[in-house]
């Protein structure tokens, strides 16, 4: 079974990239499915079942994404496989731009949106830096010269990796997304394979409930920040 990784910020059009790329697969691939990733709630499910699409949805909830992906993805492999799909797509949001959802020797593919600011890209860590596939959507309601630049600042962001410009609504650019999707390598387990990168550290009092301000509650993993003379 082929598996893929989808990640990038919240609204960037990861469903609808994966829906419409996943109607080009549906001619040669097979049966496919979809994991969800998502933190509070999500109404992606129901989008992706008018698309005919199977699809299991697990939040988060008070826990960093990254980790709960990290714990649960090899179980959807095991369920994707169990339902005899031929292909397992996951989505995951990177809320803090931090996101680590990538996993070597597995397609990873980051959608962003060409409405971000052309500064967006720099900004974004390992989930597009570590990507095999950057996806740019929206690029339909920017300018030839917006594209551009939004693409050479991706480049920069991430050299290796191919710039792919997808339409959500109409579809244009997906077909060669999916050629790349079906390109991808066979995984029939990820017990003992690893990240492309560390996910985002934690271990500190408010990750298991401290809520009171002040240094007498900070201990563990803590960063502070330093304070330089500001010249008037």
């Amino acid at each position: 079974m082929k598996l893929i990784t989808v990640a990038g910020p919240p609204s960037s059009g990861k469903t609808s990239v994966i829906i419409k790329t996943a109607e080009h697969l549906k001619k040669s691939v097979g049966k496919i499915g979809v994991v969800k990733f998502d933190c509070l709630s999500t109404t992606d499910h129901a989008v992706y079942a008018r698309a005919g699409i199977p699809v299991v949805t697990g939040i988060s909830g008070n826990l960093c994404p990254d980790h709960f992906f990290v714990s649960n993805i090899d179980d959807c492999v095991q369920w994707a496989k169990g339902k005899g799909f031929d292909m397992l797509i996951s989505e995951s949001a990177g809320l803090c731009n931090r996101c680590s959802p990538h996993i070597k020797n597995v397609l990873a593919v980051c959608v962003i949106d060409n409405l971000a600011g052309a500064d967006t890209p720099q900004k974004i860590g390992p989930m597009l830096r570590y990507a095999d596939i950057v996806t740019v959507t929206k690029g339909d309601i920017v300018s030839q010269a917006e594209r551009e630049v939004f693409s050479f600042r991706v480049r920069q962001a991430n050299p290796k990796a191919s710039v792919v410009f997808i339409n959500g609504i109409t579809g244009q650019g997906a077909y060669d997304l999916s050629h790349s999707f079906m390109r991808s390598t066979d995984v029939d387990t990820l017990e003992g394979a690893k990240l492309r990168f560390s996910v985002p550290a934690a271990i500190c009092p408010y990750c298991v409930g401290e809520m009171t301000i002040g240094v007498d509650h900070q201990k563990g993993n803590v960063k502070k920040m330093s304070f330089q003379e500001v010249s008037a």
